[in-house]
């Protein structure tokens, strides 16, 4: 009879991310694939480099869960003690791999590295654990099983942590243990808030089957809904969300931009693409913020023609052509202002589209007219143009990212209304 594994803790050790100076992202990610694993993540866990601190941890994380994650603190320097923790722990001690020990050797030698005492003891592993091979780096992780928990140690190296769980533990929890069957789908949102959201589709929401979970997953000026169902048959799971989505839509149509866990600028690359249209963006208060949410997207080139990121008067009057007029009489932070900016921009471009912005970042620079955190949008699209204020928060990195946030909901919506594009599919 195969193990079950139901419940998860993650156990981060290092000083270094106990005391933020660096973030735990790892943490994150595996949460991510616990749950689509079928996998409740029921602790979360940092301690630092002190040997009775990871005992406590190790306690914890064994008392309230079936699967153990540990990260961190197996490289080859002194303060990275997890090894010798472990050991202690489990009542056993190290042995040397000489498979792990040959591909240490040959990741220091092709980078002609010497290859040191220190180096060579990354090849020690407890005697009473399986090796997962780290082809990324030199620190193996290992697998335990303990009674009926499971524990697994990785190097705390993003990259290399990812490829372990990737590549050995999720195969092998899949074919060795029996998991509860979950699936999940998303319904991403912009441009409505949490709670206002949750009231719109509360009717729907408390007629959900028992077998469904809903979860409000917020962030700057988007709200993620995952439902996460869980039974035995996949299949039937599939068409049971899909029949609740379909009922969900005519709730909520408005704000959806997608049915997948993307995000909102790979919705509206999406779009672009296969509509065939082009866009180009001129900025001010959001600084390139704007233009980099297209372009961190691959493949952003076939429909992201440029930009101008324009802070003085001065470069919106002599390169995106603003009329000073315009500026005197209505100030840079202006409807005037950021229409002609928007025009202006895909008249020099030769775009479709345009996306500009206008307006007070912080934390000064306000007035009592226009306050910090004024802001004005505009989207050009084929002749026509939508505006939008937005009067947003004293915080400086939060304007910025609410200001690329609406005005890709902008874009969204011209879309919308314009071209007649919807930017979810099934």
């Amino acid at each position: 009879m195969k193990l079950k594994i139901t419940t998860a803790s993650i156990l981060t050790i290092g000083d270094e991310i106990l005391y933020g100076q660096i973030t735990d992202t790892n943490s994150q990610w595996i949460g991510q694939e616990l749950s689509v694993l079928g996998i409740l993540l029921t602790t979360k866990l940092s301690v630092g480099d002190k040997f009775e601190e990871i005992i406590k941890g190790l306690d914890y994380c064994k008392k309230n869960s079936d699967f153990v994650i540990i990260t961190g603190g197996l490289g080859p320097t002194k303060d990275d003690i997890t090894k010798n923790v472990l050991c202690d722990y489990f009542k056993t001690g190290l042995k040397r791999n000489e498979i792990v020990l040959k591909h240490v050797k040959d990741f220091f030698e092709k980078r002609g590295k010497e290859f040191t005492l220190i180096n060579q003891a990354q090849a020690d592993v407890l005697e009473n654990s399986q090796v997962l091979f780290n082809e990324m780096g030199t620190a193996p992780g290992m697998w335990i099983q303990d009674k009926n928990t499971i524990f697994v140690c990785m190097p705390g190296v993003p990259y290399e942590m990812k490829h372990i769980f990737s590549t050995k533990i999720i195969p092998k929890l899949k074919s060795e243990f029996d998991l509860l069957n979950i699936i999940h789908q998303f319904v991403m949102t912009i441009g409505i808030g949490e709670s206002f959201l949750a009231d719109l589709i509360s009717e729907w929401e408390n007629n959900l089957p028992k077998f469904i979970r809903l979860a409000y997953l917020p962030s700057p000026g988007i709200v993620k809904l995952r439902l996460s169902a869980n039974g035995n048959d996949i299949e039937l799971l599939k068409l049971e969300l899909k029949k609740q989505i379909s009922s969900l839509i005519p709730y909520i149509e408005k704000y959806i931009f997608s049915l997948q866990n993307i995000t909102i600028e790979e919705s509206i690359a999406k779009a672009l693409v296969n509509n065939k249209l082009n866009i180009s963006i001129s900025e001010s208060c959001t600084g390139g913020a704007l233009s980099s949410a297209f372009t961190n997207i691959a493949g952003s080139s076939a429909y992201f023609m440029g930009s101008f990121v324009a802070y003085s008067n001065e470069i919106k009057q002599n390169i995106i052509n603003i009329n000073k007029d315009t500026i005197l009489k209505y100030g840079a932070v202006s409807e005037e202002t950021v229409l002609e900016m928007a025009i202006n921009t895909a008249k020099i471009f030769k775009t479709d589209l345009s996306l500009a912005t206008s307006g007070i970042a912080g934390p000064d620079g306000g007035t009592i007219d226009k306050p910090v955190g004024t802001v004005w949008i505009a989207c050009y699209f084929k002749g026509k143009t939508h505006t939008k204020k937005l009067t947003l928060t004293q915080n400086r990195e939060l304007n910025i990212r609410l200001s690329v946030v609406y005005s890709l909901n902008l874009l969204k919506e011209v879309l919308f209304i314009e071209a007649n594009q919807k930017l979810y599919y099934f």
